[in-house]
């Protein structure tokens, strides 16, 4: 025999309260008492009630739910994201509804499995260009959207970083170090996002007389950056790379230790994101960190906002370069500069006087 579900009128019962009150508790109006709350809160959990969350869609009723519509989770920065978003979700007291897209689907696609579940409002974390964004805009009608990886001269709600300062900062950091042939590993051509890193890169390098010595492009996988270098190895490499994004500096790193290649002291690299892991590369990656947890808890705060009818303020999110140890001078000639001070710090500690 199946046990019976727990009801609102169940909960109100144990409560002493009425049906409506607790309706007001689970939809967070402001004309419940903190007393009356609380009492209301702890018969719902009492009694184990989970909120049903389709009778509430039938209803026409607002879910308090999200939907996020994200690329590839497998992806390290995408599921930093997704993490964050619904960690903030939940402060706020909203569910969270994720739909995947495969590599074969489309934008329109995944949206339309998170609007059959009739969410509140919408997170659109693809790589759009414009005309797509706008298409996926009108699909969701009324309901408040905000993409966080789309063309930036696009027409619509959006939260995420520029890419010119974080690709000005990386190549500075470069050519101050000396570095003169610098190569491009970006991520696919059809990615917005990637399209706006090559371009900020190019116009930094540009600004010193530059241009990239090659340009390869991956799918933001480790394994097509190890792929990608495989093309260059053994004796076509740049002295630095720039890499759209840690996962691919990653598979990158992985091909040149296979060829016995020094980093950084025969070829520096430069990450993307800054992403949890980066620091425990080996070396220690040093990378242009985009603070995805700010990303995933200021889209959801404006997200909110809107769907309050609040308004917005942009949020200008701004880059930094973080500083490892995949990046030194040149070396000149047969020297490896960078080994040698390695070796020197190294003795340095080993003929300090013990206390």
């Amino acid at each position: 025999m199946t046990a019976r579900s727990v009801t609102l009128d169940d909960v109100a019962a144990l409560a002493g309260v009425s049906y409506q009150t607790v309706s007001r508790v689970l939809n967070h109006s402001v004309q419940v008492s903190p007393r009356t709350r609380a009492k209301v809160e702890a018969a719902m959990q009492q009694l184990n009630y989970v909120p049903n969350r389709v009778a509430q869609q039938l209803a026409g009723k607002a879910t308090r739910t999200l939907g996020l519509a994200t690329s590839d989770l497998a992806l390290m920065a995408p599921a930093q994201i997704a993490s964050a978003i619904h960690e903030r979700a939940a402060a706020q007291g909203y569910h969270l509804v994720i739909a995947m897209a495969n590599a074969a689907g489309n934008a329109q696609d995944t949206v339309n499995e998170l609007l059959a579940q009739r969410v509140d409002a919408l997170l659109i974390n693809l790589p759009l260009d414009a005309e797509q964004a706008a298409q996926v805009q009108q699909q969701c009608g009324s309901k408040p959207v905000l993409f966080l990886d789309v063309e930036q001269h696009a027409a619509v709600s959006q939260c995420q970083y520029q890419s010119e300062s974080g690709a000005q900062q990386a190549v500075e950091h470069l050519v101050a170090l000396g570095h003169q042939q610098i190569g491009v590993l970006n991520g696919p051509e059809s990615s917005a996002s990637a399209r706006a890193r090559f371009t900020a890169w190019q116009r930094a390098l540009s600004s010193h007389q530059l241009q990239p010595i090659c340009v390869l492009h991956g799918d933001w996988s480790a394994a097509s950056g190890y792929q990608a270098l495989l093309q260059l190895l053994p004796d076509r490499l740049p002295q630095a790379m720039l890499v759209a994004n840690d996962q691919m500096a990653l598979g990158a790193m992985r091909a040149l230790h296979q060829h016995g290649v020094k980093i950084p002291g025969e070829m520096s690299i430069i990450g993307y994101d800054d992403t949890a892991e980066s620091a425990w590369y080996q070396p220690p990656l040093t990378t242009v960190r985009q603070d995805l947890q700010q990303l995933g808890a200021v889209s959801v705060d404006r997200l909110l906002a809107e769907l309050a009818g609040e308004a917005v303020q942009p949020l200008q999110l701004v880059t930094e370069l973080i500083l490892r140890e995949t990046t030194a001078a040149p070396m000149q000639g047969d020297v490896d500069i960078a080994e040698i001070a390695g070796q020197l710090q190294a003795l340095a500690r080993q003929l300090k006087p013990k206390a």
